[in-house]
């Protein structure tokens, strides 16, 4: 049975016996005994997410090459990852804003958050400015921990060869380590997600359910709007591709990504398609490892309306400094994650305690596990379609690739 089977059949599971426990009292008792195994369970992801973003974010940005070479064709790259990124978590914001989840808040016992403190929009854009790295690490403050391994790791792709290929190796190996970790504990997610939505229910009853029935709802709205009114328009004005022509030449890729959940694991495919479909050879080398790294507009999506979801379930409320808050720190947490399955999750909670959430930042993120996979698989294919996009955009008008040839060289993918 594959692992998004088992988390589902846990969800279910613990639906049924959180219903059974809410009618029968002394079956409650024993869920609230069991709780600290999802508590574990948090805990542990949580773990993972100062060494997955350290590991990702340095590889990602030193494998684009000396940011001094990147030239005209890197700058353009650049620009439309930050700029297709930023309008997802924008439309992720808008999009999850629509959604009545306020319901789901008013039924949830506690979830008030009477004792939080929304952070304003000053108070985070001083708190980008990374004072002490490791202590931002330590706290879990990971917003100016971003800022800061992408400053080293620009410095990094300035250094000679052989100086620059031992210290990306370095952080290559803490990326794998960190992924072996998230797939240990993903093995461990059925059984807690079982637990966590039992406890949820026998005190929430149906509404938490319905609730995250709205969250599905609302994440797929969301990606097919970004998908509808930015990328396609994109190829097509900036991109000079038909977009039905355009889809069904990388529909091999684009179905492998939702069936892997994985831009890693796809980018061969990606490639391979980019070519097919006339961009040429060094800008997709170029583009599309670049942004199996770092661009994930479908990943933005999610953790942007995550984020409005988890507040509205734990009752802080948010106005528009807290909107744009939620689009930067998203944005910037879509480009810390990794191109694997499950990741995305782990790096949601950049832009959880960016909003404020504190201690409930860990708890929503178990919440919405049980109905990650489906997501992941749908954000998945938005990321692997946009880059492909943002490289026919580069490719359109460009006479030569030579500017971008010594960090194509470096680059890792």
């Amino acid at each position: 049975m594959k692992l998004e089977t088992k988390i589902f059949a846990g969800m279910v599971a613990g639906a049924a016996v959180g219903a059974v426990a809410k009618a029968f009292a002394p079956l409650g008792t024993a869920l609230i005994a069991l709780e600290p195994i999802g508590t574990a369970f948090i805990r542990l992801i949580t773990m993972c997410v100062v060494p997955l973003v350290i590991g990702s974010l340095f590889t990602g940005v030193a494998s684009l090459g000396d940011i001094r070479r990147l030239g005209r064709i890197g700058g353009r790259t650049l620009a439309y990852f930050a700029g297709t990124t930023a309008l997802a978590a924008a439309i992720g914001v808008g999009v999850a804003r629509a959604f009545p989840f306020g319901a789901v808040a008013a039924a949830t016992p506690g979830s008030a958050a009477a004792n939080t403190r929304t952070p304003g929009l000053s108070d985070m854009l001083l708190g980008l400015i990374p004072q002490n790295p490791f202590a931002a690490a330590v706290q879990g403050d990971l917003l100016p921990l971003i800022v800061a391994v992408c400053i080293f790791a620009a410095a990094a792709t300035t250094l000679p060869d052989e100086k620059w290929r031992p210290v990306i190796a370095l952080f290559e190996r803490l990326n794998d380590l960190s992924m072996i970790v998230i797939g240990w504990l993903m093995r461990l997610a059925p059984i807690a997600v079982c637990v966590l939505i039992a406890v949820t229910v026998a005190t929430s009853g149906a509404v938490m359910l319905e609730g995250l029935a709205l969250f599905v709802a609302a994440v797929i709205a969301a990606l097919a709007l970004h998908v509808a009114v930015v990328l396609l328009p994109l190829l097509r004005l900036q991109g000079g591709f038909g977009a039905l022509s355009f889809v069904r030449t990388v529909s091999d890729a684009l179905m492998l990504a939702f069936a892997t959940a994985s831009s890693s694991v796809t980018l061969p495919v990606s490639m391979a398609a980019g070519v097919r479909a006339g961009i040429p050879n060094d800008i997709v080398s170029f583009v599309l490892p670049s942004g199996a790294t770092i661009n994930k507009n479908g990943a933005a999506v999610y953790k942007a309306v995550t984020a409005v979801f988890l507040a509205s379930v734990y009752g802080l409320a948010l106005g528009p400094q807290q909107w744009l808050i939620i689009v930067a720190a998203s944005t910037a947490a879509a480009f810390a994650g990794a191109g694997v399955p499950g990741s995305s999750l782990v790096t949601t909670l950049i832009v959880l305690n960016a909003v404020g959430l504190g201690p409930q930042a860990a708890a929503g993120i178990a919440l919405v596990a049980a109905v990650d996979r489906p997501l992941d698989m749908c954000r998945t294919a938005v990321n692997t379609i946009g880059n492909l996009i943002v490289a026919a955009c580069v490719a359109r008008g460009t006479v030569t690739v030579a500017s971008v040839a010594p960090a194509a060289a470096k680059s890792v993918g």
